[in-house]
C-alpha cells in the first residue's frame, strides 16, 4: 500500500486549511513564492461570499436545494472550484458546482463564475441580468464586463470590488460586512 496518495491528500487539505485561515482573516495575501495559491482563494472566495448575500426566496426552489455555483469557461480558478468547495456548505444548504457552456435561462445558479472573456463573457453576464444570480468575474478592466463581484489584486492581496447597481438589478441585497472588506464599491 503506497502512501503518497495519502500524503497528497494530506497536503491539500492543509493547504485548504490555510487558505480558509485567510480568508477568514481578511483579504489575502498573495506569496510571490507560491503563484499557484492566487487561484485557490479565489475559488474559495466564491462559496465565501454566499452568507453576505441576500437572495430573493424564488432563487431556491425548495429550503432543501443546494446553493448552486456555475462556472463558465476555464481558468486556474473555475479548475479548482470543485476542490474548493467539497463538503462545504453555507446556511445549511449543500454547495454543488455545475460547469457549464451558458447558464439557461431556467437554471438554478445563485453564483456564477464567468472565466471567459470579451464578448463571450459580456454575452454570459447579459444571459443572467435581471435574475438573482451573483456574478463574479476575474480583473475585468471594462465596466461592462465586470460581474457584481469583480477580483483584483492589489498590494499582493488578493481583493475584490462590488457593484452594488448590478446587485440591485439582480435583486441582491449584499451585506455591509462585505462591502466593508471590498477594494472598491460602485453605485
Amino acid at each position: 500500500m503506497s502512501l503518497q496518495p495519502a500524503c497528497r491528500a494530506a497536503s491539500g487539505l492543509r493547504l485548504l486549511a490555510s487558505v480558509a485561515l485567510v480568508l477568514a482573516l481578511g483579504p489575502a495575501r498573495v506569496m510571490a513564492q507560491a503563484p499557484n495559491v492566487e487561484p485557490s482563494v479565489k475559488a474559495t472566495y466564491l462559496y465565501k461570499f454566499a452568507p453576505f448575500v441576500e437572495w430573493p426566496a424564488n432563487a431556491f426552489g425548495v429550503p432543501a436545494d443546494p446553493l448552486v455555483i456555475c462556472v463558465v469557461g476555464t481558468d486556474a480558478v473555475a479548475n479548482l472550484v470543485d476542490e474548493a468547495v467539497k463538503g462545504q456548505t453555507v446556511r445549511g444548504r449543500a454547495v454543488t458546482v455545475l460547469h457549464v457552456p451558458v447558464p439557461a435561462r431556467d437554471s438554478r445558479c445563485q453564483i456564477l463564475y464567468v472565466a471567459s472573456r470579451g464578448e463571450s463573457a459580456l454575452a454570459t453576464l447579459d444571459s443572467v441580468r435581471g435574475r438573482p444570480v451573483l456574478t463574479v468575474t476575474d480583473s475585468m478592466r471594462e465596466a461592462r464586463a465586470q460581474g457584481i463581484i469583480n477580483f483584483v489584486v492589489q498590494d499582493s492581496r488578493v481583493r475584490f470590488e462590488i457593484d452594488l447597481n448590478a446587485a440591485s438589478e439582480n435583486h441582491l441585497v449584499i451585506s455591509s460586512k462585505l462591502l466593508s472588506l471590498a477594494a472598491g464599491v460602485r453605485q
